[in-house]
C-alpha cells in the first residue's frame, strides 16, 4: 500500500488536493493512505515513511523549499512533487531532486499523469530484502533502503534514510545473505551499497548522503572493478 503526504498551509487547497489524489488512486484501483499536513514542520515531524510527497512551496514559517531540503536529508530516494502558484522556484526544484513541478490550479489530467509516473517509479524499486532478528522479533530490511552496513563485532548497524537499525549478526552470515546484491565490503567494518556511491578516492568512498566510508588499501582495486560493473549496468559508462 502506497503512503502519500500532501502538505499545504491553505486548508481548503490541502483538502481538495488530497481528495483528488484519493479519487484518482481509487480509479486506478491502487490502495493508498493519504495524510494531510498544514506546515513543513508537521511533515518533517511525522514518523511515517511516505512514498510520494506533494509539497506546496509558498507557505508561512518553513517554506516548501526549505522543507524539501530537510526532507531530503532523511529520505533521499522518496518521490517529491512540488505544487505552486509560481514558476519562480522551478530551477531550485532540481537541487532537491523534485520528481515534478506542478502549477496551480493543477489540471486533473496532468495530476493523473504525474501520479501514474510516480507509481511506476515506486514499483520499479527493488523489493529484495533480508530478515533480521532483534529482541526476539523478526524484521524485513529492504536492501534498496540501506546505504551501508557497519559491523562492530557481532553488532550490525544498518544505515538508511530513516536512520540506523541495530541488530546482532555475524559478518560472514550477512555477506552470504547479500552476495551479488550490489554490496561491497570496502573495509572489514563496512559493507556499502554501490548504488549510493557518489564518488571515491584511494582512501574513501563518498555516498550520496555525504557520508564518507574508508576503503582498505588492499580492497581498492576490486572496489574499482565492481564500480565499473555497476556503471556499465546502469548506463553510466559506455
Amino acid at each position: 500500500m502506497l503512503s502519500i503526504a500532501v502538505c499545504d498551509d491553505e486548508v481548503i487547497e490541502c483538502c481538495n488536493m488530497a481528495k483528488r489524489i484519493k479519487e484518482i488512486m481509487e480509479e486506478m484501483k491502487i490502495p493508498c493512505i493519504i495524510r494531510q499536513f498544514r506546515s513543513g514542520g508537521e511533515l518533517l515531524q511525522a514518523l511515517e515513511s511516505f512514498d510520494i510527497v506533494f509539497l506546496d512551496i509558498i507557505m508561512q514559517d518553513l517554506d516548501g523549499m526549505k522543507t524539501a531540503q530537510a526532507f531530503r536529508k532523511k529520505a533521499s530516494d522518496k518521490i517529491l512533487i512540488f505544487v505552486s502558484s509560481s514558476r519562480e522556484y522551478v530551477f531550485e526544484a532540481y537541487d532537491v531532486e523534485a520528481f515534478q513541478y506542478l502549477l496551480k490550479p493543477v489540471d486533473d489530467r496532468k495530476l493523473k499523469n504525474v501520479l501514474q509516473k510516480a507509481i511506476v517509479k515506486t514499483q520499479s524499486r527493488s523489493q529484495e530484502f533480508i530478515i533480521v532478528s532483534r529482541e526476539r522479533q523478526k524484521k524485513k530490511l529492504f536492501l534498496d533502503d540501506i546505504y551501508y552496513f557497519e559491523i562492530k563485532g557481532r553488532i550490525v548497524d544498518a544505515h538508511g534514510p530513516e536512520g540506523i537499525f541495530t541488530y546482532y549478526e555475524q559478518i560472514g552470515e550477512l555477506e552470504n545473505k547479500i552476495r551479488d546484491k550490489g554490496f561491497f565490503r570496502c573495509h572489514k567494518s563496512y559493507l556499502i551499497n554501490l548504488k549510493y556511491v557518489d564518488g571515491y578516492s584511494r582512501k574513501e568512498v563518498v555516498l550520496e548522503n555525504g557520508e564518507k566510508i574508508v576503503i582498505a588499501k588492499r580492497r581498492y582495486d576490486e572496489f574499482v572493478q565492481e564500480m565499473l560493473k555497476v556503471m556499465r549496468k546502469n548506463g553510466g559508462i559506455l
